[in-house]
C-alpha cells in the first residue's frame, strides 16, 4: 500500500465504490422523504456544541473521502483489489439491506426489523466494511486513515441518534434499546 497513490481522474476510480454508498441515501431522500421526518426536527435542538462540531467534522471527512475517491484509481488486477473487493461488496450488500429495512418500515415507528434486530446502528456497522474494503482495493493508506476517521465520527454520531430516537419514539425505542445491542450481537429476549 502507498501513503498517497498517483492521482488520476478516471472511470475506474474509487468514486464508483463511494457513489454506490451515497446512491441509496439520495434515492430515499427523493422518493421516501417521510422516513426522516420524525427525527429531522429534533436533530439540531438536542446537540451540544461539541456534538455539532463532531457532526460537521464527520460530514467534512465524508466530503473529503468522496473528493479523494475521484482521483484515486482502483488497483485492478492486483492482490489489493481482489482482497478489498469482497470486503467492500459484503459491506455494500448489508448496507443496501439496511436501507430496504428503513424504507419498508412505518415512518412513525422505530426501525426494528431485518438487520436492526441485531444492531441499533447496522448502517454504521457496514461502513467499516465498505470504506476499509475500498481502502484495500485502492491500496491507499491516506484513504484508510480518512476512512477510520469517518468511521469513528459515525460511531459517535450513533449515540446522538439514539437520543433523537428516544425523543421521537419514546417508550417503544427504549424497549428496543433494552433488547438490541448497540453495534452488533444477538438480541435479548
Amino acid at each position: 500500500m502507498q501513503l498517497i497513490p498517483v492521482f488520476k481522474i478516471g472511470i475506474l476510480n474509487a468514486w464508483i465504490f463511494i457513489l454506490l454508498v451515497l446512491l441509496p441515501l439520495l434515492l430515499v431522500g427523493l422518493f421516501r422523504r417521510g422516513v426522516f421526518e420524525k427525527t429531522d426536527s429534533i436533530h439540531a435542538s438536542i446537540l451540544t456544541t461539541r456534538e455539532k462540531k463532531i457532526f460537521i467534522f464527520s460530514k467534512v471527512i465524508l466530503f473529503l473521502v468522496f473528493i479523494y475517491s475521484v482521483f484515486l484509481p482502483l488497483k485492478l488486477e492486483t492482490v489489493w483489489f481482489y482482497i478489498g473487493l469482497p470486503i467492500y461488496l459484503l459491506g455494500l450488500i448489508l448496507y443496501i439491506i439496511v436501507w430496504v429495512n428503513v424504507t419498508t418500515s412505518p415512518p412513525d415507528k422505530p426501525v426494528t426489523k431485518g438487520l436492526y434486530r441485531y444492531s441499533r446502528h447496522p448502517m454504521y456497522v457496514t461502513f467499516p466494511l465498505i470504506f476499509i474494503g475500498t481502502s484495500i482495493a485502492t491500496a491507499s493508506w491516506l484513504f484508510l486513515v480518512l476512512s477510520i476517521m469517518l468511521i469513528i465520527t459515525h460511531f459517535y454520531n450513533g449515540t446522538i441518534e439514539e437520543r433523537e430516537c428516544l425523543e421521537a419514539y419514546g417508550k417503544a425505542y427504549q424497549e428496543y434499546m433494552n433488547k438490541t445491542p448497540r453495534w452488533f450481537g444477538i438480541p435479548k429476549s
